[in-house]
Protein backbone atom coordinates (compact mmCIF):
# COMPACT_ATOMS: atom_id res chain seq x y z
CA UNK A 1 0.00 0.00 0.00
CA UNK A 2 2.81 2.39 0.84
CA UNK A 3 4.35 1.63 -2.54
CA UNK A 4 1.12 2.65 -4.26
CA UNK A 5 1.25 6.07 -2.64
CA UNK A 6 4.93 6.42 -3.55
CA UNK A 7 4.16 5.36 -7.11
CA UNK A 8 1.28 7.78 -7.55
CA UNK A 9 3.42 10.66 -6.28
CA UNK A 10 5.51 10.15 -9.41
CA UNK A 11 2.52 10.60 -11.70
CA UNK A 12 1.85 14.02 -13.24
CA UNK A 13 -0.34 16.35 -11.18
CA UNK A 14 -3.18 16.12 -13.71
CA UNK A 15 -3.60 12.48 -12.61
CA UNK A 16 -4.28 13.45 -8.99
CA UNK A 17 -8.03 12.92 -9.29
CA UNK A 18 -7.77 10.20 -11.93
CA UNK A 19 -5.22 7.43 -11.80
CA UNK A 20 -3.73 8.44 -8.44
CA UNK A 21 -7.04 8.32 -6.66
CA UNK A 22 -8.17 5.08 -8.32
CA UNK A 23 -4.88 3.26 -7.69
CA UNK A 24 -4.68 4.26 -4.05
CA UNK A 25 -8.31 3.39 -3.32
CA UNK A 26 -7.99 -0.02 -4.94
CA UNK A 27 -4.64 -0.69 -3.21
CA UNK A 28 -6.09 0.20 0.20
CA UNK A 29 -9.06 -2.05 -0.53
CA UNK A 30 -6.83 -5.14 -0.69
CA UNK A 31 -5.72 -5.32 2.97
CA UNK A 32 -8.98 -3.75 4.16
CA UNK A 33 -11.03 -6.59 2.68
CA UNK A 34 -8.63 -9.22 4.02
CA UNK A 35 -8.96 -7.70 7.48
CA UNK A 36 -12.73 -7.37 7.29
CA UNK A 37 -13.11 -10.92 6.04
CA UNK A 38 -11.00 -12.30 8.88
CA UNK A 39 -13.64 -11.13 11.35
CA UNK A 40 -16.37 -13.18 9.67
CA UNK A 41 -17.84 -16.28 11.25
CA UNK A 42 -17.38 -18.67 8.36
CA UNK A 43 -14.76 -19.58 5.83
CA UNK A 44 -17.33 -18.98 3.09
CA UNK A 45 -17.73 -15.34 4.19
CA UNK A 46 -13.98 -14.95 4.58
CA UNK A 47 -13.47 -16.38 1.09
CA UNK A 48 -15.92 -13.82 -0.32
CA UNK A 49 -13.86 -10.95 1.13
CA UNK A 50 -10.65 -12.54 -0.15
CA UNK A 51 -12.24 -12.60 -3.61
CA UNK A 52 -13.03 -8.89 -3.28
CA UNK A 53 -9.41 -8.24 -2.28
CA UNK A 54 -8.26 -10.23 -5.32
CA UNK A 55 -10.50 -8.20 -7.62
CA UNK A 56 -9.01 -5.01 -6.18
CA UNK A 57 -5.52 -6.38 -6.88
CA UNK A 58 -6.53 -7.07 -10.49
CA UNK A 59 -7.89 -3.54 -10.70
CA UNK A 60 -4.55 -2.13 -9.57
CA UNK A 61 -2.81 -4.41 -12.07
CA UNK A 62 -4.96 -2.92 -14.84
CA UNK A 63 -3.94 0.60 -13.78
CA UNK A 64 -0.30 -0.49 -13.96
CA UNK A 65 -0.79 -1.57 -17.57
CA UNK A 66 -2.31 1.83 -18.28
CA UNK A 67 0.59 3.62 -16.57
CA UNK A 68 3.06 1.62 -18.65
CA UNK A 69 1.32 2.82 -21.80
CA UNK A 70 0.88 6.45 -20.77
CA UNK A 71 4.17 6.95 -18.89
CA UNK A 72 6.64 4.31 -20.19
CA UNK A 73 9.66 5.86 -18.49
CA UNK A 74 8.15 5.91 -15.01
CA UNK A 75 10.46 4.55 -12.34
CA UNK A 76 9.23 2.25 -9.62
CA UNK A 77 6.48 0.63 -11.66
CA UNK A 78 8.34 -2.67 -12.16
CA UNK A 79 8.98 -3.14 -8.45
CA UNK A 80 5.35 -2.29 -7.74
CA UNK A 81 4.08 -4.75 -10.36
CA UNK A 82 6.31 -7.52 -9.01
CA UNK A 83 4.97 -7.01 -5.49
CA UNK A 84 1.42 -6.92 -6.82
CA UNK A 85 1.96 -10.22 -8.66
CA UNK A 86 3.19 -11.78 -5.41
CA UNK A 87 0.11 -10.49 -3.57
CA UNK A 88 -2.14 -11.96 -6.28
CA UNK A 89 -0.41 -15.35 -6.00
CA UNK A 90 -0.78 -15.33 -2.22
CA UNK A 91 -4.46 -14.41 -2.44
CA UNK A 92 -5.09 -17.21 -4.96
CA UNK A 93 -3.36 -19.67 -2.65
CA UNK A 94 -5.24 -18.45 0.42
CA UNK A 95 -8.60 -18.63 -1.36
CA UNK A 96 -7.81 -22.17 -2.48
CA UNK A 97 -6.92 -23.14 1.11
CA UNK A 98 -10.14 -21.64 2.48
CA UNK A 99 -12.22 -23.58 -0.07
CA UNK A 100 -10.67 -26.91 0.95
Amino acid sequence: MKLSYNLTKELPSEEKFGLCSQINRAAVSIPANIAEGSSRDSDKDYGRFLQIALRSAFEVETYCVLINHLYPDMEGITKFENLLEEIIRMLHSFIKQIKN
